[in-house]
């Protein structure tokens, strides 16, 4: 051990003494001395006087011992830096050549492939769905298997592809999610569904579903209405019309009048309807 590190030795202990009785005289003496001492990366390794400083800082509350502590710890840091510094460029100049430049045929075969990414058109994404959660209630499982046998009434699910179990799972399960039980509204939510998808004069419905054009969660919720074939909502159309005709008429007809005779009970308390006659041309 050479005679500086036998020296900076005996300032750090004497500055831990100084830290554990909590008395600071005579340390700035101590640092002055560091200061005028050629410190060396290896004297801090060795002696940990930075510690040792760093303690003392924290513990003093003389200004001077503060101000003068945290110069010495900055100066001796930048020689920790320093080192740092060296190993991590000593490191980089050690690496092999072969694995930091690349020969002429890598860096061919590498361009190569770059254009062909960039030429290659993107797969387009596959949009899938969250896989339904099971459920064990009887009843629920009941109406997943009705709602299959509906989606597969006939072959077009073959010639589409579609997973007619995985669908029939969805939809019963987004009846399930807004009516939040397995009651009355539940049963006639899924009987519905069933008459419809099944419904051999409404087949367009039930294609649509297998395609993806009407989504479960659609399905799940559309009224009588929105589930009939085209030509069943013409004839509820034609209906209402013809029940607002009606309507309109009886009202009409009904208006009240004196001015005429009954005929049977000869009371002049008559209603009467007015008709619109178009003769044949």
């Amino acid at each position: 051990m050479g005679g500086e590190e036998e020296e900076v030795l005996r300032i750090a202990k004497r500055l831990d003494k100084m830290v554990a009785k909590k008395s600071v005289e005579g340390a700035m003496d101590l640092l002055k001395e560091l200061k005028s001492m050629p410190i060396t990366l290896h004297l801090l390794q060795s002696t940990r006087i930075g510690m040792s400083v760093n303690a003392l800082r924290k513990q003093s509350t003389d200004e001077e011992v503060i101000a003068l502590s945290k110069s010495l710890i900055k100066a001796w840091k930048k020689l920790l830096d320093a080192s740092e510094d060296k190993r991590d460029a000593k490191k980089k100049n050690s690496l092999p050549e072969s694995s930091s430049k690349q020969t002429g045929d890598s860096r061919d075969q590498s361009s190569i492939k770059r254009q062909e990414s960039i030429k290659s058109p993107t797969t387009p994404k596959i949009t899938t769905f969250p896989p339904v959660p099971i459920t064990c209630d009887t009843v629920r499982s009941k109406c997943r298997e009705m709602l299959t046998s509906a989606l597969q009434t006939d072959n077009d699910y073959m010639a589409i592809g579609a997973d007619c179990e995985q669908l029939s799972a969805q939809i019963e399960e987004f009846i399930f999610q807004d009516v939040k039980n397995t009651d009355l509204k539940y049963k006639n939510r899924i009987r519905s569904r069933l008459s419809n998808l099944k419904d051999s004069k409404n087949p367009d419905l039930r294609k649509n579903v297998l395609c993806g054009v009407i989504t479960p969660e659609q399905i799940a919720v559309m009224t009588s209405e929105e589930m009939a074939s085209n030509e069943l909502k013409e004839i509820r159309k034609a209906m209402t019309k013809e029940a607002i005709r009606e309507h309109q008429m009886a009202k009409t007809g009904g208006t009240q009048t004196d001015l005429f005779t009954c005929g049977k009970c000869k009371k002049k308390n008559c209603t009467y309807t007015q008709v619109r006659f178009h003769g044949f041309s």
